[in-house]
């Protein structure tokens, strides 16, 4: 290379690397243009910009779930000359080397990252998803070949294949659901025509039927009137004879025996109806009448036995009421007790120190009282009707004459009960 002399092109495909004199420790990148090179003291190198193709095949690899797969893909790689970072990645790790050189680089580049995104994806992920997984390829790849200089184009996922038969059981299972689903649609179609197959059978039997009646109804028309025409003809040859009543009577005996059997089944479906009334009336009368009541009776039940302790509550309050008013009332009848016994005692012992001028004086206090008490009777009756022998005062001054009396006599009485002469003690004071 030292020893080219002179200017030196190229194409837009390629870049010029001009190394050497003049140039010191960074070199000259030219792009599809032209430079004067001088020989010995000069180096040029050149590098491809063309687009390259790669066929990236990872043959059995075990992804995340171990299944084993092998994944082919292409991808479109290219030194990037629009960057002079980017040349001077690719003059580092490219300088001097062949095409095929560099493609085998990248190859061995994006196979190893492609081998890494299988195994962290797995089969139906790679399947169903190439999308995804062709651009987790591009961006793990693009970084490590971004620092040789080099740009991925573009990568797609060609071709996923396995020696195990995965990918043909999912495509299995996948047609098996097609084909369930073709079977169920055909078998409601056929079910379909089934229906209005039998529909229309239906209504042949019903027509036919229908006609077979008619047909059986003009027949027996026809035997009965013919019957009756030789009943007719029959009576008129042998009327004496005895076959024709015996043959009428085992007919009428036939028909009676016909009608009984109606009655009877008669009978017997109005003993179910009725069998079936009586249980829908029993559940009416359990329904409305009984779980009703029995929802009353708890519910007077419950009312009666709150009352019941309502009453006990109070008999046990007025029953305690009642102890506590009367322990109150017998201790306050023995206060009093006391008091007057107390009181009774004082006047005794004055009653021994003053004696009969004590009665005396206390007697004398009691008299106005006891005639009050005695008048007081009269002066609230509003009318008195008196009854005179004729001899001694009538009308108001007999009344307080009698109460006069009644007066005088109290001397006499507290003499007797008690030994002082009231009376006597009042004249000696006199």
């Amino acid at each position: 290379m030292c020893f080219d002399i002179g200017i030196v092109v190229c194409g837009p495909n390629e870049a010029l690397v001009i190394s050497g004199m003049c140039y010191g420790n960074s070199p000259a990148y030219i792009v599809g243009g032209r430079a004067i090179v001088l020989p010995c003291i000069q180096t040029i190198q050149r590098i491809p910009l063309n687009t390259m193709t790669l066929e990236v095949k990872t043959p059995r690899v075990y992804t995340a779930k171990g299944v084993p797969i092998s994944v082919v893909g292409t991808a479109q790689v290219k030194i990037n000359g629009a960057s002079e970072e980017m040349l001077a990645y690719a003059a580092e790790q490219f300088g001097g080397k062949e095409v095929s050189e560099i493609l085998q680089v990248c190859l061995s580049t994006m196979e190893g990252h492609q081998r890494a995104i299988m195994g962290n994806m797995t089969v139906e992920e790679i399947y169903r998803d190439r999308k995804t997984f062709s651009q987790n390829v591009l961006e793990v790849a693009s970084l490590d070949l971004h620092n040789m200089g080099v740009s991925v184009v573009s990568y797609t996922l060609k071709d996923v294949q396995d020696e195990v038969g995965y990918l043909a059981s999912l495509g299995q299972a996948r047609t098996a659901q097609v084909k369930r689903d073709a079977i169920i649609g055909e078998a409601e179609a056929r079910k379909d025509s089934t229906i209005a197959e039998a529909y229309a059978d239906e209504q042949r039997m019903e027509a036919k039927l229908k006609n077979d009646t008619e047909i059986a109804k003009s027949k027996r028309d026809y035997e009965l009137n013919k019957a009756a025409y030789d009943t007719e003809v029959n009576a008129a040859k042998a009327e004496a004879e005895m076959a024709y009543a015996l043959q009428a009577a085992k007919v009428q005996a036939k028909i009676k025996e016909e009608e009984m059997q109606v009655k009877v089944i008669e009978r017997q479906q109005n003993i179910n109806i009725q069998e079936q009334e009586i249980m829908r009336r029993e559940k009416e009368l359990d329904s409305k009448v009984k779980k009703p009541a029995e929802a009353e009776k708890f519910r007077l039940e419950t009312i009666a036995d709150a009352e019941k302790q309502r009453i006990v509550l109070e008999a046990e309050a007025e029953a305690e009421a009642v102890q506590l008013r009367g322990e109150a009332e017998a201790y306050a009848i023995e206060v009093k007790a006391k008091a007057e016994a107390e009181q009774m005692a004082k006047k005794a012992d004055a009653w021994k120190e003053y004696k009969e001028a004590a009665l005396v004086d206390m007697m004398l206090k009691v008299l106005p009282q006891v005639a009050a008490e005695i008048s007081g009777p009269i002066s609230k009756v509003k009318k008195i009707t008196m009854v005179s022998t004729g001899d001694g005062p009538i009308g108001a001054s007999r009344i307080t004459g009698e109460v006069l009396d009644i007066m005088a006599s109290l001397p006499a009485t507290v003499k007797q009960m008690t030994g002082v002469d009231i009376s006597q003690k009042l004249k000696n004071s006199g």
